[in-house]
């Protein structure tokens, strides 16, 4: 296969040529810059470490099946989403083995799964219970940390669990923490309302990786000291944002980013199991959803309580780039390379050898009322085989 594209990172017009499912070689091209300018641009495929579902179907369900699973993870593809961290979130105990044991199924039994997933990300039950940390996880089912209900879950999962979100406030939280930091695991603080002492005890204890930082909070917080500041302080922790428009007004996003850096951040999407469906109130799995005119998604009967998200990865990069400043090339990086790199898998890249996993976009600019460009999918390429969309050879 071969295809025009203008590079992501430097804006180059170049020839890409995919052979047995890697680049095989990726060559400048001489042309006029009009003509370029028409080109999509490439860049490594999108790695979204926070999905909860898609299409009415959610990850976390006592009756979700392997053909569920697939479906949601094909469904990314349309998205230039190449891996997707299946997401269970807080249920109860069987629930959850069930969900982790099926998405495990799944990528046994199937290829085309297997290849779309990036593992599983436990986001919950160790939350804190406290109304606006937990967010719209159930208060009956948060519970404290456990080591015999982890083992429980990732052996149902087959090993599958990569990352674990949990809150470092209760006692017992480091040990916990290395523990499951041992197995492999990495940890992220999230839906925390612990104290800055305890925050750094856990990042000790091996926390790399703070969930959808400034989101799953107080309404209110101190102006100083807190768990929001200390995780914006701690070079050790990795945040993920959703730059949805929604979960961070554009100049906290921006001071998000600037402070954390942008090696240091990376975008996920948060995708609820009802994204996708059209405006209006849903039944979830754990309560009833509300998607509002604007795309926002509530917890029903209210405008302030989020309950995941609807726009997908790529969007949220170009947010990011209108919202916080960032270059094209600085928010595919938090979309692609970083959470490979964080999660442990090998990033993409565009040079010969690397695994053809990639994503031809257009940037469509806004009207004349202004907003983010609209990160327009052309094809997303996966394994060398064009997944979704076409490319223009």
């Amino acid at each position: 296969m071969q295809f025009h594209a203008r590079r992501f990172d430097n804006a180059a017009p170049v020839s890409v040529h995919i052979d047995h499912g890697r680049i095989d070689r990726i060559e400048a091209v001489d042309v006029e810059p009009a003509v370029a300018a028409l080109w999509p641009w490439i860049a490594p495929g999108l790695v979204d470490l926070q999905v909860n579902g898609y299409g009415g179907q959610e990850f976390s369900s006592g009756r979700i099946a392997p053909d569920d699973v697939e479906r949601i993870l094909r469904r990314m593809d349309a998205f230039g989403v190449t891996r997707a961290a299946a997401t269970v979130t807080t249920h109860r105990p069987e629930v959850m083995e069930h969900a982790v044991r099926t998405i495990a199924r799944a990528a046994a039994e199937s290829r085309d799964a297997a290849a779309r997933l990036a593992g599983i990300h436990v986001e919950g039950p160790f939350l804190s219970p406290e109304d606006g940390p937990r967010g719209a996880h159930p208060r009956p089912f948060v519970r404290p940390p456990s080591l015999d209900e982890f083992h429980r879950l990732q052996d149902a999962a087959r090993g599958g669990i990569r990352i674990l979100t949990l809150s470092p406030e209760y006692d017992g939280a480091p040990e916990f923490i290395a523990a499951v930091v041992q197995t492999g695991v990495l940890v992220a603080i999230g839906h925390t309302a612990a104290q800055p002492a305890r925050i750094r005890a856990a990042v000790d204890a091996g926390a790399t990786m703070s969930t959808h930082l400034g989101n799953g909070a107080h309404a209110l917080i101190p102006r100083h000291g807190g768990y929001l500041w200390a995780q914006l302080a701690e070079d050790r922790l990795v945040a993920s944002l959703i730059a949805d428009g929604h979960h961070l007004p554009a100049d906290v996003l921006k001071t998000f980013v600037r402070a954390k850096t942008v090696d240091r951040c990376v975008l996920i999407s948060d995708l609820s199991g009802m994204a996708g469906l059209a405006p209006g109130v849903h039944e979830g799995e754990l309560c009833r959803l509300e998607i509002l005119p604007n795309g926002k998604f509530v917890v029903a009967g209210q405008t302030e309580v989020l309950a995941g998200a609807s726009v997908p990865l790529g969007q949220c990069a170009a947010n990011v780039v209108h919202m916080a400043g960032a270059s094209l090339a600085e928010a595919i990086h938090m979309a692609s390379t970083r959470p490979s790199r964080w999660i442990g898998l090998a990033p993409g890249g565009l040079a010969a050898g690397d695994a053809a996993d990639l994503v031809l976009f257009h940037l469509i600019e806004p009207g004349p009322t202004g907003g983010p460009p609209r990160f327009d999918v052309q094809a997303t390429v996966l394994g060398g085989r064009v997944v979704h969309g076409a490319v223009s050879r």
